[in-house]
C-alpha cells in the first residue's frame, strides 16, 4: 500500500500511470449503467483475420446501428426541464381529464416535470412521438405478454419507447444497444450473446426477457418502481449511494438534490408522460396513427455462414423483411462459430423454406464497378481502397504504366454471390460446371483457403456443410463454386476425386452433388460376377458410399436407376466388384 511519503517520492513516475488508471476507472464507471449514452457504435471492423474471421461487418442499411436519441431532441428536453423549478411530488396532483377511465399499473405522478414532457411530446416533438406510437404496434403485444407472465407492471412496456423509440438497432453514448438499451456487460450478465457475429441486444424477444429479469432484480432491491426505473438508467449503485447520502426513500426527494444528472433525472417523468399519451393517444391529439402489425415469425434451422439474402430466397420473401426479422445478425449471415442457427422467417413460410433448403446453391462470380479517377488519386490508394492487387488492376484495365489521368474510368472487380434454387434432380449437373476442389493441407485454415481463392470464408463453410469455421482437418476435400473462372477450369483439370457438398444435416438431404468429367460417359453393362450389393445404413449418403468404393455418385445412380441423389436406409445398391 502506498503511503503519502512514497507517493510523493515516486510522483514523477507515478503520475502518468495514475492518470491512465483514473481515466480507465472513469470509463468503467460510465459503462456500468445505461445512463449518459454516446452515439458511438461498438462494432469496429476486425483488424485481423485470425482474431475475427468474419468476411466483413455488414454495411447493409437494414442492419446498421442508428442513434437512440439525437442531440437536438436531447437539447430540447433539457431546456424544457430547466424551467420547471424544484423536483418534487406535488400534493393533490390529478390526472388530465379523460373521456374514458384508464387504469395504470405503473405509479403515475403529475408534476411540473411530467407536464413539461406532455407539452413537449404534443408540440415540439409531436412527429417523433407519432413515429414511436406507430412502431409500438409491433412490440407492445409481445412486451405486455412477457411482463404479465413475469408478474411485472405491463406499463413498463413503454420503457422501450423512451429508451430506443422502439428501434432494435438503436445505440447510445455509452454504447448501449437495442430496444432496451443494454450495455455489453449488463447484457452478458443477463445471458445475451454478444460476439463478432451476433448481438442479442438487438433480438426483440431475447432482449425483452433480459430487460424483464433486470427490472425484476431492481424492484426486488428497491421495492419502488420509480427508484427501480431510475436505477435501470443510472445504475443501482448510483441510486443506493444517493439515497444513503441524502437520507431519501423515494425518487422525487432524491431528484431535488444536484446528485443526479439532468439526463438521469428526466428518465422517470419522461416515462410517465409516455405512458399517459400512449394509453390515451387521441386525448392528446394523436389521431390516425398507423400502428405496425404485431411481431410474428417462424424459425428455420440452418447451417453456419448462410446469408440473409439466401434465407429470403428460401422463403420467397423480401430481403428487407428477412433482415428486419434478424437484426441481431451483425454480418448479415448466420454465425460461423455455431453448427446451426435458428433464423427468423415470415410466419407461415416454414414449410416452403424447408422444402427449398436442399435445392439452395450459391456461387461466387466476378463483377465490375466503375471508379472515376480523381486528381488526387494514385494507383496505390485505389488498390488499397478496393483491396485489389496492382498488377491485376493494370491488366484488367489494359494499362501499361501506373500513370493515371483524372476523369478516366477504371474497372474494379469484386466478388458477387449469387443464390439459386436448383431444379429437383439436377443439382449435380448444374453445380459441376462451377466446381473447384481443394484438398486441405497441414496447417491450412478456412481463412487462408478463402484468401487463396478470393471467396468469403463463410461461403466455404456453407458450401461444405461444416459445423463451424474451425471444424476441418488435413486431407479433407472442400468444394468451391466459382462461376466462369479461369481458376475453376485450372483446378478442374487436376481433379481426380468425386465431390459433394451437403447441408448441415446430411442425413436429411443433399444440397449439391457434382462429379468429375471422366465419369460422364455411359458405363458398360455389368455381369452378375461383377456385382455385389451394399445395404444403405442410417446416416449414409450417396457420395459417402461412392467414395468408400472408389466410385462416383453418377455411377451408382446409373447402376441403380436412381433419379436423384436421395437414398434411404434399408435399400440395397448395386456395387461393381473391384
Amino acid at each position: 500500500m502506498l503511503t503519502l511519503f512514497s507517493i510523493r517520492y515516486f510522483m514523477p513516475r507515478f503520475f502518468l500511470y495514475s492518470l491512465k488508471t483514473f481515466c480507465l476507472l472513469g470509463t468503467v464507471v460510465l459503462l456500468s449503467s445505461c445512463a449518459d449514452k454516446a452515439f458511438i457504435a461498438d462494432y469496429p471492423v476486425p483488424a485481423n483475420e485470425i482474431a475475427s474471421p468474419v468476411s466483413s461487418i455488414s454495411t447493409d442499411q437494414e442492419l446498421l446501428l442508428v442513434e437512440a436519441e439525437s442531440e437536438q431532441l436531447l437539447t430540447e428536453e433539457l431546456e424544457a426541464l430547466r424551467h420547471t423549478g424544484a423536483w418534487r411530488h406535488e400534493k393533490g396532483s390529478t390526472f388530465p381529464a379523460q373521456k374514458e377511465q384508464t387504469t395504470y399499473d405503473f405509479p403515475i405522478v403529475i408534476n411540473k416535470q411530467v407536464k413539461a414532457y406532455l407539452d413537449l411530446f404534443q408540440n415540439g416533438q409531436q412527429k417523433q412521438f407519432a413515429l414511436w406510437l406507430s412502431r409500438s404496434g409491433k412490440y407492445i403485444p409481445m412486451f405486455r405478454k412477457e411482463l404479465r407472465e413475469a408478474g411485472l407492471p405491463e406499463d413498463l412496456a413503454y420503457l422501450a419507447m423512451i429508451e430506443s423509440g422502439f428501434s432494435q438497432r438503436a445505440f447510445s453514448r455509452a454504447k448501449a444497444v437495442g430496444l432496451w438499451q443494454f450495455i455489453k456487460g449488463t447484457g452478458k450478465q443477463y445471458n445475451l450473446e454478444i460476439d463478432d457475429y451476433v448481438d442479442e441486444r438487438r433480438h426483440a424477444e431475447k432482449s425483452t426477457k433480459a430487460a424483464i429479469a433486470f427490472l425484476s432484480d431492481l424492484y426486488a432491491d428497491f421495492g419502488d418502481w420509480h427508484l427501480a426505473v431510475a436505477a435501470y438508467n443510472a445504475g443501482g449503485g448510483k441510486i443506493r449511494r444517493g439515497m444513503k447520502r441524502y437520507k431519501s426513500n423515494d425518487f422525487w426527494s432524491l431528484a431535488e438534490h444536484g446528485y443526479l444528472q439532468m439526463e438521469t433525472k428526466r428518465y422517470v417523468p419522461k416515462l410517465i408522460a409516455a405512458i399517459l399519451i400512449a394509453k390515451n393517444p387521441e386525448e392528446y391529439g394523436f389521431t390516425d396513427i398507423n400502428y405496425e402489425s404485431p411481431l410474428e415469425y417462424d424459425t428455420l434451422r440452418v447451417g453456419p455462414g448462410l446469408s440473409l439474402e439466401a434465407v429470403a430466397l428460401l422463403c420467397d420473401a423480401n430481403d428487407k423483411d428477412i433482415k428486419r426479422l434478424n437484426q441481431e445478425l451483425k454480418t448479415g449471415k448466420t454465425p460461423l462459430n455455431k453448427s446451426y442457427y435458428d433464423v427468423q422467417i415470415p410466419s407461415g413460410s416454414k414449410k416452403l423454406a424447408e422444402s427449398n433448403l436442399p435445392r439452395l446453391h450459391s456461387v461466387v462470380s466476378t463483377e465490375y464497378k466503375t471508379h472515376i479517377i480523381a486528381k488526387s488519386d494514385t494507383l496505390y490508394n485505389i488498390c488499397k481502397r478496393y483491396n485489389i492487387n496492382k498488377t491485376a488492376l493494370l491488366k484488367i484495365n489494359n494499362l501499361r504504366s501506373s500513370r493515371l489521368i483524372a476523369g478516366n474510368h477504371l474497372r474494379i472487380p469484386y466478388n458477387a454471390i449469387q443464390y439459386r434454387l436448383l431444379p429437383e434432380g439436377k443439382q449435380g449437373s448444374l453445380a459441376a460446371n462451377n466446381l473447384v476442389l481443394h484438398k486441405i493441407r497441414p496447417g491450412e485454415t478456412i481463412s487462408k483457403i478463402a484468401k487463396k481463392y478470393n471467396v468469403p470464408a463463410d461461403l466455404i463453410v456453407s458450401w461444405n456443410g461444416l459445423k463451424s469455421l474451425d471444424k476441418i482437418k488435413a486431407g479433407q476435400q472442400l468444394a468451391l463454386y466459382i462461376e466462369d473462372s479461369d481458376q475453376t477450369q485450372h483446378h478442374k483439370k487436376k481433379t481426380t476425386n468425386s465431390i459433394a457438398v451437403s447441408t448441415p444435416d446430411p442425413d436429411a438431404s443433399l444440397l449439391v452433388l457434382g462429379e468429375q468429367k471422366k465419369f460422364s460417359q455411359a458405363q458398360p453393362t455389368l455381369t452378375p460376377s461383377q456385382i455385389s450389393w451394399y445395404k444403405v445404413r442410417e446416416g449414409d449418403s450417396l457420395w459417402a458410399i461412392a467414395k468408400k468404393f472408389n466410385l462416383s455418385p453418377e455411377q451408382l445412380r446409373s447402376w441403380n436407376n436412381l433419379k436423384s441423389n436421395r437414398i434411404h436406409p434399408g435399400i440395397k445398391l448395386k456395387i461393381k466388384n473391384v
